[in-house]
């Protein structure tokens, strides 16, 4: 689903959000669904709409769209003539009109185009170099510093492209998705990489695998050649010969067992047999057969398997805290559990009568209450996390700030801070919004501040707020900042405000069941 969805966005523009759409996807409650698709996108401010649609309306449908098909979701493009749909195992099948609607189930999202395209950057992307470069730098350096035959390069060539495959065969054992091995290993009904590398009929023991040894063996390879191609070639070549039995059972493992093929495995299988062929009739292996086996193998040997299983554990740990997280996520997502959390104001008495600085909508069935001190450093944080989600979501939440400051401490410089937000704020809330942002996210100085707004005189209505708020605040016994409140309630300490996106439309859902709630009730 993961990757449909994602080429989707790119198709309609929205090639950087793909990466967060995954993790909010995978640590969604409902996943996989639907609705975690579409709650998703709507985290990310994508417009998008799940509907069924009447079967003779699909050619009023646009030319891209996801859609349920044979009970499975796959992505549609379409043409005036055919169809092409694309399944989530990559394969790519054309269809008439009438062989699609056949086993079509009505049901499509369709997500609205980007119109602010991004103009592609003209500067080659350099990520790739890191790898490739460091790579081509000791090839120079190895050719520079020894005599190479042909049959050196042949090996040399052949180790670079095995070494390339055993890693991708690696990210298929360890789950990394990668669209492009996908489409390669699921190019017919018959191959399935997945399927034949994670096979138990794969494992030596709980360390070792037939995934770790094309790995291993490539690896040593490609760093013996480097350092001393001559006689590491006669070994690499050697071994290659020796592994051709182990490259048998493999296929028969394939073929008579699993009844998948591996294309990725078979790929590695025909990089050794050309290494052993290019051995057998080019090395003459059996003219200089020796026991002897040069230091610069056994050094590549001791080296690239401590890396390896050094490095092996990090990865299978690492992959197993992200489902762990993904797991957890999924808990914490739970709008159940976060409602459970909320807790009863002490003295709720008086709170509607307080006149705070408001951002967003007003009629929002997400009311967000931030009580803050101007001298406070959480409060910053606070703000500035709560000010960015109104920002993303200015239809779906109100966000109120009072403050928790005694009027009456004229000791305090920082009262001048809340008496000249007040106080602009009844003149102009655009200016206020750019004052409290100056203090809360730019944390401008308190003398820089001052001289940037100034007010000509502060008014007893602002001061007689000021005073209402800290008994508020007194009654409730908040003598604490940042007090985070939610519609009425306290909010929980165990999220952060950030989250608040998660249950945006349970916030919703919860206020149309209590409206239709009461006018059945009035009826």
């Amino acid at each position: 689903m993961v990757s449909l969805v994602q080429k989707y966005l790119e198709i309609s523009h929205y090639p950087s959000q793909k990466s967060e759409f995954e993790d909010l996807f995978q640590s969604h409650p409902n996943y996989p669904s639907l609705f975690a698709i579409t709650d998703s996108l709507d985290l990310l401010s994508i417009m998008n709409m799940a509907v069924k649609v009447p079967k003779e309306q699909l050619v009023e449908l646009t030319d891209s769209f996801l859609a349920i098909f044979n009970q499975g979701l796959v992505l549609v493009s379409k043409t005036d003539t055919e169809i092409s749909i694309v399944t989530e195992k990559g394969e790519k099948q054309d269809l008439s009109f009438t062989e699609f609607i056949a086993s079509w189930s009505g049901v499509v999202i369709v997500i609205e185009p980007n119109e602010t395209i991004l103009k592609e950057s003209s500067k080659v992307n350099i990520n790739w170099l890191q790898y490739i470069l460091p790579v081509l730098a000791l090839i120079g350096i190895s050719v520079f510093y020894n005599s190479y035959a042909i049959y050196d390069f042949v090996f040399l060539l052949t180790a670079i492209a095995g070494l390339f495959f055993s890693v991708l065969i690696i990210q298929e054992k360890l789950g990394f998705s990668n669209e492009i091995v996908s489409k390669f290993c699921n190019i017919s009904s018959n191959t399935s990489c997945d399927s034949v590398i994670r096979s138990e009929k794969g494992a030596i023991n709980k360390w070792f695998s037939f995934s770790d040894l094309p790995l291993l063996f490539f690896s040593i390879n490609l760093l013996s050649l480097l350092v001393q191609p001559s006689y590491s070639t006669i070994v690499a070549g050697f071994l290659s010969f020796l592994s051709l039995p182990v490259i048998a059972y493999s296929i028969w493992i394939q073929k008579m067992q699993l009844k998948k093929w591996c294309l990725l495995c078979l790929v590695i299988a025909s990089i050794v047999v050309v290494q052993s062929l290019v051995w057998f009739f080019m090395v003459q292996p059996f003219s200089d057969i020796t026991f002897f086996v040069p230091f610069a193998y056994l050094f590549s040997m001791i080296a690239c398997a401590s890396l390896w299983f050094a490095l092996k554990p990090i990865l299978e740990n690492k992959i197993k805290a992200e489902k762990s997280v993904n797991e957890l996520m999924k808990f914490k997502r739970n709008y159940v559990v976060f409602d459970f959390l909320l807790k009863d104001i002490p003295v709720l008495e008086g709170f509607d009568q307080l006149e705070g600085l408001r951002f967003g909508n007003r009629s929002s069935s997400l009311n967000l209450t931030l009580i803050l001190s101007p001298s406070c450093g959480h409060c910053h944080s606070a703000f500035k996390d709560a000010f960015e989600l109104v920002a993303k979501f200015p239809d779906k939440i109100l966000l109120t700030v009072l403050f928790n400051i005694n009027p009456e401490n004229n000791d305090n410089p920082y009262k001048v801070v809340v008496e000249r937000l007040l106080t602009i704020n009844n003149a102009d809330q655009d200016k206020m919004e750019e004052a409290i942002s100056d203090w809360h996210i730019k944390k401008m100085g308190l003398e820089a501040w001052k001289d940037k707004w100034k007010v000509d005189n502060v008014s007893m209505k602002v001061n007689h707020e000021i005073q209402k708020q800290y008994d508020w605040c007194g009654e409730n016994e908040f003598n604490y900042t940042p007090v985070k409140l939610i519609n009425e309630k306290l909010f929980p300490n165990e999220y952060e405000i950030g989250e608040l996106k998660y249950f945006l439309n349970d916030f919703e859902e919860k206020e149309a069941i209590l409206l239709i709630n009461n006018l059945v009730e009035r009826v």
